[in-house]
């Protein structure tokens, strides 16, 4: 899976992408960012707070129970605004 940090989450965690295997429970979302934000105080600082969290899966937003799985391509960043 590859997971993509935009905007001060790049910042927090302290990189920009990253390819890795989750572990076998995580099988969407909202359990892939409870295990992300599990791996250390960068991870829980940046994607503790989930209100000011957005994520695309393959290109596409999704709710926090969409699925995930190997091969896919994870966006994390910060909701977006317009102007």
């Amino acid at each position: 899976m590859k997971l993509l940090y935009f905007a001060h989450l790049r910042t927090k965690i302290g990189t920009a992408e990253e390819t890795l295997d989750p572990p076998p429970g995580v099988s969407d979302v909202a359990g892939l960012v409870d295990w992300l934000t599990g791996r250390g105080p960068r991870f829980a600082d940046a994607l503790g707070n989930r209100q000011a969290l957005r994520v695309a899966v393959n290109q596409t937003y999704v709710g926090w129970q969409h699925p995930v799985q190997a091969g896919d391509e994870v966006a994390l960043f910060p909701p977006v605004t317009g102007g």
